[in-house]
């Protein structure tokens, strides 16, 4: 893809003391933490937005706290921009490094300290998977709610630094719902906690703030969770439309209804047919748009549910209504939707947007997005979280063709314009990273920007975590 997203210039001084600097993490971390070597710095150069990336300085993998600290306190002593790592799974270049800072990589912090049932909360490293959360806990009967796509793969940490949602978030609520405590290290190294196993914690709302926060307050190393009991059954349930208008309505009219299903997924035909494909979901391919809603609780509360989304349904002339009949239907229906990015990526490169909308909003900006798209001469697959407006659409491209790849971003652009204009915002769950910082001014003004990046710079001055991404590069304060 072409250059039209900059980055900082590197730091000279930073660049000419490379060696120096390798050295001294040397000394700070075991062979087995830190990557320098050229060839093996390659798979840190990018992340899940890869159409941008540069090689970092080194990548630093501590073990604990204390490493992270140590590591901090001294790139924070000269000056030495810090890029934090989890999975590399963001799909904005959240953790794209550049040519001067240390990548500080949290994948080997990968312990659950403890399961406390009685409060209901998990500690964890923030180098936990997502899913391994829930894993840990469902023999007894409880879950992790927010469920990323990419829960598989996806930390605790870059899901705390993006406030991660997923598909079961409508009714539970995305990470900062979540999310009771932390333990962070700030840029000068010094260890701070916020919040706890409490519900509520005493004093200004910090967790809040950093939950969020890209990378640019400070290094989350350990994360206190809720945990959730299982509900007594679920049931997904597939309603087809003819059309995406119709289905973005009947979304819009559920939740007007005061109905809150656990998950309202929408899928347009070109994602209906990519991902039966690849799984063998069940879905209908007669259908232009796709619903996949869950309700739960005992059978007569499912019932009762259903019954009143069914007549709201009818209303927006569903062709199909297919309750799933066993709990082996039910994973492969979500088999289908949780496979939707990886199986559109086996026919066409991709860009993942991640606009938010209000629900009256809906059918409007699916008819105005497949325009944009239109007009641009592309494709794209629509599949998102419908409950709370937040859009995905996946913009199908060329990446060996530079006007393709060109096009592709203008389109996303026009769609993340097109978002804000319509009443809602740049991005839901992926955050801004590089790919949304520029426009950023479309969404706020200068005094709002002026006093996120003043609240920004109270945890970091220097502006040496994460300093490329989320605010536009000019009108920043001198560091």
């Amino acid at each position: 893809m072409s250059d039209a997203i900059s980055f900082l210039s590197p730091r000279a001084d930073v660049l000419a003391r490379r060696a120096e600097i390798v050295a001294d993490l040397t000394d700070l971390l075991p062979p087995e933490c830190l990557v320098h070597e050229a060839r093996e710095l390659v798979p840190f150069e990018t992340d899940a937005f890869v159409s941008y990336r540069r090689l970092p300085l080194a990548v630093a993998l501590p073990r604990t706290t204390a490493e992270v600290s140590a590591v901090m306190r001294y790139c924070h002593r000269y000056g030495i921009p810090v890029v934090p790592r989890g999975a590399g799974t963001s799909l904005s270049g959240g953790a794209i490094p550049q040519e001067d800072a240390v990548v500080l990589g949290l994948s080997k912090m990968n312990s659950i300290l403890e399961i406390d049932l009685p409060n209901r909360v998990a500690v964890v490293q923030a180098g936990v998977t997502n899913l391994n959360i829930s894993e840990s806990v469902s023999a007894d009967g409880f879950f992790y709610a927010p469920d990323p796509s990419s829960q598989l793969a996806c930390t605790i940490g870059g899901n705390i630094g993006m406030n991660s949602g997923g598909a079961h978030c409508l009714k539970y609520g995305v990470t900062t719902n979540n999310l009771l405590g932390v333990m962070m290290v700030l840029v000068d190294g010094t260890v701070i906690e916020l919040g706890g196993k409490a519900l509520d914690a005493a004093g200004y709302d910090l967790l809040g703030l950093v939950c969020g926060h890209e990378g640019q307050l400070g290094i989350v190393t350990e994360a206190t969770v809720r945990l959730i009991a299982k509900p007594e059954g679920a049931r997904p349930v597939l309603f087809g439309f003819e059309s995406s208008e119709e289905a973005g309505a009947c979304v819009a009219d559920v939740i007007a209804a005061g109905i809150i299903p656990v998950a309202i997924e929408f899928m347009d035909k070109p994602t209906i047919e990519i991902c039966e494909a690849f799984a063998h979901a069940g879905y209908p391919l007669d259908v232009g748009a796709l619903l996949i809603v869950e309700v739960e609780g005992s059978e007569a509360e499912m019932d009762a549910a259903l019954k009143d989304i069914v007549e709201i349904a009818r209303r927006h002339a569903v062709k199909t209504v297919r309750e799933c009949q066993s709990a082996t239907e039910a994973a492969l229906i979500w088999k289908g939707r949780k496979s939707a990015f990886g199986a559109t990526g086996r026919i066409a490169d991709y860009i993942c947007m991640d606009g938010t909308v209000p629900l009256s909003q809906l059918s409007h900006v699916l008819k105005r997005t497949a325009e944009i798209v239109d007009h641009y001469g592309l494709r794209v697959a629509n599949v998102f979280h419908a409950g709370d407006g937040n859009m995905h659409p996946l913009i199908l491209f060329n990446a060996n063709d530079p006007e393709d790849a060109a096009r592709a971003e203008a389109a996303g652009n026009d769609i993340l314009r097109l978002c804000v204009d319509a009443g809602g915002c740049l991005t839901g769950e992926h955050g801004v990273g590089i790919e949304k910082r520029d426009l950023m001014r479309h969404q706020y003004s200068e005094a709002d920007l002026a006093q996120q990046m003043a609240a920004r710079a109270a945890f970091d001055p220097g502006w040496l975590l994460n300093p490329s991404k989320v605010f536009p590069l000019e009108g920043r304060p001198a560091a």
